[in-house]
């Protein structure tokens, strides 16, 4: 068998959204999460659940590499959208990744925080509050062990991503439609960590700090394994609320069915694009 494109996903919706199109379905599992060998757009493709939140993406991502031939990873699900140009529905394709809360917890000073100096990672980045930004400090097999702060993807997916024309949902229902047309949005910076934002001050934080267009909880924690084991990784990201910045209540559970199906969509039309 040829080398399949891993496709993951972190939680049912995602995962529903894309399991249906798998043909030739061989069903297993890791770690408890399943597992779909098959095909898409006539590609080998393994369909995976990786379950929520960093530790959990990492994990299983290790434990698929290990165990299956794995040409490259895409990850398709939903985001919280930080850049302000961006909106429910658009699905982002960020070219680098980051993560938010790899951070120092600052000792308190009259006037602010004093984050600490020297340590491993480093504390150069504006605070949010206590929380100073650290980088990960990590190697891999032809590499020293280094301060990294981005994990980009692979160009050369990026490129196909680049070149897809794709329409996207805008509605859930024949009364229930967003009021535009969602886009795909090649570029940019993502971010992930480990709690779920719904805060307009860091939101705004993660715009200003690291140019932000997204942040989930898992997509840089594949894109750091995926970078160790140097194979090639790009995330798609659909918004399904503005991580604190939306105008009433957060909109994640109202639109989270729409924007993963707009990343499966997208995921979909990339695979179809990949050289055979």
């Amino acid at each position: 068998m040829s080398p399949r494109t891993a496709i993951l996903t972190a939680f049912p919706p995602e995962w529903d959204a894309l399991a249906h199109r798998i043909g030739q379905p061989e069903t297993t599992a890791i770690n408890g999460m399943p597992l779909v060998l098959g095909w898409l757009a006539d590609k080998p493709v393994a369909l995976m659940l990786s379950g929520i939140s960093m530790v959990n993406a990492a994990m299983n991502t290790q434990a698929l590499l290990e165990r299956h031939a794995i040409s490259a990873i895409v990850f398709s699900g939903i985001a919280g959208g930080v850049d302000p140009a961006l909106r429910v529905g658009d699905v982002s394709v960020p070219e680098r990744w980051g993560q938010n809360m790899e951070v120092a917890f600052a000792r308190e000073i009259p006037g602010g925080y004093a984050p600490p100096t020297g340590i491993p990672g480093g504390t150069d980045l504006p605070g949010h509050g206590a929380w100073f930004p650290r980088d990960v400090v990590i190697g891999r097999v032809d590499e020293a062990v280094a301060e990294r702060r981005w994990f980009p993807v692979d160009a050369a997916m990026l490129a196909v991503a680049k070149r897809l024309e794709v329409v996207l949902e805008r509605c859930l229902s024949v009364d229930h439609c967003l009021d535009h047309t969602p886009q795909l949005i090649v570029g940019g910076t993502g971010m992930s960590g480990s709690a779920f934002v719904d805060n307009a001050a860091y939101r705004d934080y993660l715009a200003a700090t690291f140019g932000a267009r997204v942040v989930d909880m898992e997509s840089a924690a594949v894109a750091q394994v995926a970078w160790a084991n140097r194979v090639p990784f790009l995330a798609f990201r659909s918004v399904s609320d503005l991580a604190g910045g939306d105008a009433g209540p957060n909109e994640m559970l109202t639109f989270m069915g729409l924007a993963a199906g707009n990343a499966a969509a997208v995921v979909t039309a990339f695979v179809a694009a990949l050289p055979d």
